[in-house]
């Protein structure tokens, strides 16, 4: 049994809280999604092609259906070269790193990458290299200290007003920069008994007035684990805002049903953090699901980590941002890649990013303008950077530079 396995069994046992249709893994089972559960499903062009040249005997309801998918999803060597040509540096990587990060990518996601190029962004997301085997030695497992931060399991308490909430250490699709590779997709320990405790630490802490549930991705759980767990947290009279991260609309939109939705919705004002780090993620499908979130009231905002040779320039950082606009998500952060084991070559410099944020600020609208942050190694928290607008400051005035490098004097008086 796997790393999956071991948390869908616990939380089971505990509760039966996961409600998947297998014993196997979330997801599991083979069945076509009840009327009553989805909203309108697109499948795409690229999607049906692939859908008949590596599942024909599967209908579009199977491909439709979220548990399929994981069912389905893309874990080996011998798996995945079924559907595409890897590289030799991929084959060893793949071999060499599955007891670090494990590889995972629904058929969906597959669907966008089965016939790329070693270098294409989407590929490097989720088929290791080897350049992950090589650490240098600022990068740790656990760069920013969160277990120096967790006061009970699945609590991360870095900042004064709110917590991280960690319900599940199991991803749909695995990204190579994660910056939880240390514990995602590993042997999991939190079951029904550390949620039970993490309701009562926060309960127990009036100061906390934000909870962020994470993990792993929390939609990977069924709706009703859900249910009991924003339930459960919505019933702590202090906690006024509830955040979910998740990164399902871009691996798994298929997952976004009407029944999700219905569920999610009883818990406004419910705010969701969605992850994106290139153009090409906003298929159709992905787009609808971003609409269909949005059209539950639910407020979008993106998280993007600037990536090396994926979109570490300002054409396609701005293109990136236009289009999660037009898919009614607002752009939050653009991090800075944490240190984690193995991302040397997936990382940019500080500079560079600060270049990418003064080629965004204006010349396209301030709603497409992330905030640049470094999460700072040791737990040190979020650091915004700006470009250095200030050319002179003093108790008279502060001289300023715009975006076109003008000089101008603002009085402090």
């Amino acid at each position: 049994m796997n790393a999956d396995n071991n948390e869908v069994s616990a939380l089971r046992s505990e509760g039966g809280l996961v409600g998947c249709s297998s014993d196997e893994e979330p997801g599991g089972g083979t069945k076509k999604i009840p009327q009553n559960e989805s909203t309108e499903q697109l499948v795409s062009n690229r999607s049906a092609e692939f859908l008949r040249r590596h599942f024909p005997l599967a209908p579009p309801g199977d491909w439709n259906d979220w548990k399929w998918q994981l069912k389905n999803s893309y874990r080996s060597v011998e798996e995945l070269g079924r559907i595409m040509e890897l590289t030799e540096e991929e084959l060893h990587a793949i071999d060499n790193l599955r007891n670090r990060l494990p590889m995972r990518i629904t058929p969906y996601f597959a669907s966008l990458i089965y016939d790329t190029k070693p270098g294409d962004p989407l590929r490097r997301n989720v088929i290791p290299v080897v350049d992950e085997l090589f650490q240098h030695n600022s990068e740790e497992s656990d760069p920013l200290h969160e277990a120096k931060f967790s006061p009970v399991k699945g609590i991360v308490h870095r900042y004064p007003d709110r917590v991280l909430f960690t319900v599940t250490q199991f991803c749909s699709s695995y990204c190579r920069y994660c910056t939880r590779s240390h514990s995602v997709g590993q042997l999991d320990k939190i079951n029904r008994k550390d949620w039970e405790n993490a309701f009562s630490y926060i309960a127990s802490r009036p100061e906390i007035r934000d909870v962020l549930i994470s993990g792993g991705d929390p939609l990977t759980l069924s709706d009703e684990a859900l249910d009991y767990i924003l339930s459960r947290i919505r019933a702590i009279k202090h906690v006024q805002m509830i955040r979910i991260g998740s990164r399902i609309p871009v691996v798994l939109p298929q997952r976004i049903t009407a029944r999700l939705i219905s569920t999610l919705r009883k818990y406004h004002p419910l705010f969701i953090s969605l992850h994106f780090m290139h153009p090409d993620e906003l298929t159709p499908e992905c787009v609808a699901a971003c609409e269909r979130l949005a059209d539950g009231g639910f407020p979008l905002g993106s998280q993007t980590v600037l990536l090396r040779n994926i979109n570490d320039s300002v054409e396609v950082m701005k293109e990136l941002m236009h289009r999660l606009l037009m898919a009614r998500v607002r752009p939050y952060y653009l991090y800075q890649c944490d240190l984690i084991p193995g991302s040397t070559h997936f990382r940019t410099s500080v500079r560079e990013g600060l270049e990418i944020i003064k080629g965004l600020r204006g010349f396209t609208s301030g709603y497409a303008i992330p905030t640049f942050v470094v999460d700072a190694p040791g737990g040190g928290g979020k650091i915004p950077l700006l470009p250095n607008y200030v050319v002179e400051h003093t108790d008279e005035h502060v001289v300023l530079l715009n975006y076109k490098g003008e000089e101008f004097v603002y009085p402090e008086i």
